[in-house]
């Protein structure tokens, strides 16, 4: 993508309403506005609260508040060229159950306050496979932590990806944390009891590169 069309994005993400773009340094210093209140002042009802993570086109987020119209739906990204996509999309379907932050996930637990999410997706992350890069693997210990603080007790974390490494690093993770695994498969389009969910939403990468990857699917609760 060229620089003018990501200025032309940045520009446009702005002013849209269903986009919240926090400053990091706000952040650390105090939680967002909305955090403990996202369903009173944002959604305007009590309908469980679930997250995309690392949701770049925000494919996820949108088709699923497109199909779940009694739930609210969040995508969470950094790049703000591609959260763009998301945004603009679930406006032009005014789609009210859906909204957006361009934020670094490593702070979505100053987005969020503690038991205020039902759950969690996942979708194609960096599977970070040096050692060095282990810190930002979305799925190592202190993410976890993390994840499990914002989670209401019963909270399901979904895990979709291309990376056996990743879908092993993670299974072997939460089994040492005593957790067995709800579904775990290495090649879901080959599994007759995959979640229709992890099936039938297919991201921008995803789709590109289907033909020569199988797709892992992983989720798990905390309690």
């Amino acid at each position: 993508m060229g620089s003018k069309n990501k200025l032309k994005r940045f520009k446009e993400n702005l002013n849209f309403k269903n986009l919240f773009q926090p400053l990091r340094n706000d952040l650390i210093k105090k939680s967002f506005k909305f955090s403990g209140k996202w369903n009173k002042l944002f959604f305007k009802n009590n309908n469980p609260i679930i997250l995309e993570l690392g949701c770049g086109k925000g494919e996820y987020a949108t088709r699923l508040a497109e199909s779940n119209p009694d739930k609210n739906y969040i995508g969470i990204d950094i790049k703000g060229a591609r959260i763009w996509s998301g945004a603009k999309d679930s406006l032009e379907k005014n789609l009210k159950n859906v909204c957006f932050i361009r934020s670094q996930i490593e702070l979505v637990d100053k987005l969020f306050s503690k038991n205020e999410i039902d759950e969690i997706w996942i979708t194609f992350p960096d599977p970070q496979t040096k050692v060095q890069r282990k810190k930002h693997r979305l799925t190592n210990s202190n993410f976890m932590n993390i994840y499990k603080k914002i989670l209401r007790k019963e909270g399901l974390v979904n895990l979709k990806t291309d990376s056996e490494f990743l879908h092993g690093y993670t299974l072997g993770l939460i089994e040492g944390m005593g957790i067995h695994p709800i579904f775990s498969n290495h090649d879901i389009y080959s599994n007759n009891n995959a979640p229709k969910e992890a099936l039938q939403i297919q991201t921008f990468y995803e789709k590109k590169y289907l033909d020569s990857k199988k797709i892992t699917f992983l989720s798990f609760k905390f309690g």
